[in-house]
């Protein structure tokens, strides 16, 4: 799945070639125009983000991720001494 703003770069490459602007289609959800031209003044091709440097999220495994969308099945794996 795409994000936001990898939907939105592509979406732009795709209307520049077909000679449109974005923001008549996206309104106020669209890359601010100073991010488009520091896009284009990179010379940037790929809609991919860059790597950032410092410590990767370890937050967002799979198994916390399931821990917050189903808080209480967590709870039903250990059933209570009665």
């Amino acid at each position: 799945m795409l994000s936001v703003q990898m939907e939105q770069r592509v979406n732009l490459k795709f209307l520049v070639k077909l000679g449109k602007t974005y923001r008549s289609l996206c309104n106020n959800e669209c890359l601010s125009r100073t991010q488009v031209f520091e896009w284009f003044k990179e010379r940037r091709e790929t809609t991919e983000d860059d790597s950032r440097p410092g410590r990767p999220s370890t937050s967002k495994t799979d198994e916390n991720i399931e821990k917050k969308i189903n808080p209480r099945r967590s709870l039903s794996k250990h059933p209570r001494a009665c």
